[in-house]
């Protein structure tokens, strides 16, 4: 039950110039989530799919419509890791 719920949450990277420079510059991944998604559930989503801790999360909604998250991770974890994992690498 849990696993679908995650999957309703995070949508999918966002695979950008700027998101691969705030993974080098910044230690942060940028997903594009569901609407409805809350900090919360999508701290925890995050951090059960990749095996991470999340130091904070933001969130903006575009003007086409799409919610980003913006996932800073805590400092003994790298984005660069889980950028690999993701393929944006």
């Amino acid at each position: 039950m849990a696993r679908t719920t995650i999957n309703k949450t995070i949508l999918y990277p966002v695979m950008t110039e700027d998101a691969i420079s705030l993974i080098e510059a910044e230690n942060k991944l940028v997903f594009v989530v569901s609407l409805k998604a809350g900090k919360s559930s999508i701290r925890q989503s995050i951090e059960e799919i990749y095996k991470v801790k999340v130091e904070k999360v933001n969130v903006s909604i575009s003007n086409k419509g799409l919610k980003k998250a913006y996932i800073k991770l805590a400092p003994e974890f790298k984005a660069s890791d889980v950028a690999i994992k993701l393929g944006i690498f």
